[in-house]
């Protein structure tokens, strides 16, 4: 027979496990929150988006009991709140490399976002020629009775680096993480061929700014009422 402290304790475990996975979706709703407005202001003041695409996940119960048993974690879910920090994830592309070290840049800004690590992949990339920024963050949540500070790990990455990625990640799991070395080295070389793309075309970018600063800019807003209040508060009849 069950009794009636067991039930009490599962419902209590039960309640506990709703809410670990509820502050991690809040966490990804609060930093996407913060992003659009990133490039909402970004594109506003600078006629320009510097990310084009951002993603998130969340780990499944199963991703995260397997890290448990590679970490050899105590089942509990403090430890597993406090070594485990990529249950939270966004993926954020930008379109160059130095969009990267921009977006990064204002997240860094964000007075309630803490950064508590920062590994450059694009500046050290891995052995198998991955590149990436990785940001590992705490988020603040306000919950109905508290505030809980909760990882998230940002990945920010050009559209070169996001393609290789995705698509060697796919391959290596197809080989269940055991690909032949003739694979792993047309890989590490599809790598550095995505990396000097990367480069061309930030140059490519960097010569057509240069011309067009020499252009006769546009209004600024066309014909809005943005407009018409700006020449308002500036005097201008």
């Amino acid at each position: 027979m069950i009794t009636e402290r067991e039930v009490t304790t599962f419902k209590t475990f039960h309640t506990e496990i709703k809410r670990f996975f509820l502050a991690y979706k809040f966490a990804l709703s609060e930093i996407e929150t913060k992003i659009n407005i990133l490039k909402e202001e970004f594109k506003m003041i600078h006629d320009y988006n510097p990310i084009e695409h951002v993603s998130t996940r969340l780990k499944s119960s199963k991703s995260i009991l397997l890290k448990v048993q590679k970490k050899e974690l105590p089942p509990t879910i403090d430890a597993i709140r406090e070594n485990i920090r990529d249950i939270a994830g966004v993926r954020i592309t930008c379109s160059f490399v130095e969009d990267i070290y921009k977006v990064s840049e204002m997240l860094h800004n964000q007075c309630d976002i803490e950064i508590v690590d920062v590994k450059d992949y694009i500046a050290d990339p891995k052995e198998n020629g991955y590149q990436s920024l990785h940001l590992i963050v705490k988020i603040p949540i306000y919950m109905s009775d508290r505030m809980e500070k909760i990882y998230t790990e940002i990945q920010i990455r050009t559209i070169a680096m996001d393609f290789w990625a995705s698509l060697e990640h796919k391959i290596y799991y197809k080989y269940n993480k055991d690909m032949p070395d003739h694979i792993r080295k047309e890989l590490k070389d599809a790598a550095l061929q995505a990396a000097e793309l990367d480069r061309k075309m930030e140059r490519l970018n960097k010569e057509i700014n240069i011309l067009k600063e020499h252009d006769i800019e546009p209004s600024l807003f066309g014909d809005t009422p943005i407009v018409d209040l700006a020449k308002y508060l500036s005097g201008v009849k």
